[in-house]
């Protein structure tokens, strides 16, 4: 596929081959090609006599089913940016990202917990659709602002990403070609299609390939085991706890899977051997970043793998570590992880930094020069990606991220509470769990536990809580963060003032 197509064309060469092969199947049932097409020319129609029009932002809280799979492919026909909000975020946190990106129109589901006047119910969307009105014809730009993906610096405030049509695209088309897939291609995501970079996984890639996007609604073991075999899943995106999971259950069958992917927080190299040694087959880690959009470096396909490596990188990328200066270091040095484009090869300029931030109303442009990922690791001469730590202060529970300081704000606000310091710690199966150091007279758990739940989501709430006499600080009181984790395992290796559990 050209890099100057656009996504209200991704579905063109399989409509013209394949228009009743299957393109998307779900909890509530399945599409051919045709039936998609004519659900994604339904929904640019009920967008657009819902007010929205090119460069609106049309957000949407809905689950993992065949609604939100039409209603992003009617967005970009119209032009319109996308945005997900998550259906397990509190409501303040959802109420945040509508607010951040404002947009004309909200898309909502059962577990909506806002109501905003954008605010669109299941009841009347259907009727919309069943409408069948038709959007005026749109060229969308692929170049043009298409989507926004949220995510996170170290202060825990949401930051919008853009993205264009293009970079959009690009992902799928890259790993479709590198990887030999077609029309046999049965991808499996379990993640949040809310996630900009799932949306960028499944239905846009599969397009791309001809195949078929299995929308899972399950995330659990069980589920996940049962969605592969009903529908033949042949190739399946994962979190490590689900790996982790998986190897201890070799009752549970997996054997329609080609090829595995491990991806969204560090992969123990133990797990990796636990999955194969079970399933017969070696998952392949990845390394991906919001800012790319998704995936930046993968695992060969077959079995090759380096010890604590993530792959390398995908053809369009020239991933390097620098120093704190900039300067690009020599294969194997550590450093900073920066991408640019590729600039030889057949790749060369494919690939384009993100178009900036969404912020007040416009789009505001990065940086120039190479994108930094927040991430300390090195690029070997032979090109594998290792991630050794990560310069953020982000916690990866489960392959979903947790920042420290949103939560030591919703602690900090407890009457209770004087000091508070937030961390991760190591853990087997999610990668890390959530601690709180708290100074002072010994906590009433419980009640700081349901003040988080009700401020946050459920993964975000402490499940080790320490006191500490008083919180190490430096010359300027601010708290040594470097030395968290290691404190709290002292306490627990002690006992001492450690409790555990929500």
């Amino acid at each position: 596929m050209s890099s100057r197509r656009t996504i209200a064309e991704v579905l063109d060469a399989a409509l013209a081959e394949r228009p009743h092969a299957t393109a998307v199947e779900a909890a509530s049932g399945a599409w051919t090609y045709a039936e998609l097409d004519d659900r994604a020319r339904r929904a640019a129609g009920a967008l657009w006599s819902l007010g929205a029009r090119p460069g609106d932002r049309v957000a949407a809280c809905l689950p993992n089913d065949l609604d939100i799979v039409a209603a992003f492919h009617g967005a970009q026909r119209i032009g319109a940016i996308w945005a997900g909000v998550g259906e397990a975020l509190a409501v303040g946190e959802q109420r945040d990202l509508h607010d951040l990106c404002d947009p004309a129109v909200l898309l909502a589901g059962p577990r909506c917990r806002i109501a905003p006047a954008s605010r669109v119910d299941p009841d009347r969307w259907e009727d919309l659709l069943e409408r069948g009105e038709q959007a005026p014809p749109i060229e969308p730009d692929a170049a043009a602002p298409a989507g926004i993906a949220f995510t996170s610096g170290t202060s825990g405030r949401p930051k919008a990403v853009v993205h264009s049509q293009r970079n959009l695209l690009l992902p799928g088309r890259a790993l479709v070609e590198t990887r030999g897939w077609g029309p046999d291609l049965r991808k499996g995501d379990s993640f949040p299609l809310t996630i900009l970079n799932l949306m960028v996984l499944s239905t846009l890639l599969t397009a791309q390939a001809g195949g078929c996007s299995i929308v899972m609604d399950r995330r659990d073991a069980e589920g996940v085991a049962a969605w592969i075999a009903g529908h033949r899943v042949t190739v399946w995106n994962a979190a490590p706890a689900q790996l982790y999971d998986l190897a201890g259950r070799p009752d549970l069958d997996l054997g329609s899977l080609r090829e595995v992917w491990s991806g969204g927080s560090d992969t123990p190299d133990a797990v990796r051997r636990a999955f194969a040694e079970t399933h017969g087959l070696v998952p392949r880690v990845t390394y991906g970043l919001t800012e790319a959009p998704t995936v930046v470096s993968i695992d060969p396909p077959g079995d090759e793998w380096r010890p604590r490596a993530s792959g390398r990188p995908l053809p369009y990328f020239d991933v390097a570590a620098y120093d704190d200066a900039g300067r690009r270091l020599p294969p194997g040095e550590l450093g900073e992880l920066r991408l640019a484009g590729t600039a030889g090869g057949p790749w060369a300029d494919e690939w384009r930094p993100m178009l900036g931030y969404w912020d007040d109303g416009r789009v505001r442009p990065a940086g120039p020069g190479p994108v930094p990922t927040g991430d300390i690791g090195t690029v070997d001469a032979d090109g594998w990606v290792s991630v050794l730590d990560r310069k953020k202060l982000v916690i990866v529970r489960g392959g979903a991220n947790v920042y420290p300081l949103e939560v030591e704000r919703v602690l900090g606000a407890h009457p209770d509470v004087g000091g508070v310091a937030v961390c991760g710690v190591p853990d087997d199966r999610l990668g890390q769990r959530v601690a709180a150091v708290l100074e002072g007279p010994a906590p009433d758990v419980a009640a700081l536990a349901a003040a988080c739940r009700r401020g946050l989501a459920p993964y975000k709430v402490p499940e080790i809580w320490v006191r500490v006499d008083a919180l190490p600080v430096n010359a300027m009181g601010k708290v040594q963060r470097a030395g968290l984790p290691d404190l709290v395992e002292r306490h627990r290796e002690t006992g001492a003032h450690e409790w555990t559990g929500r």
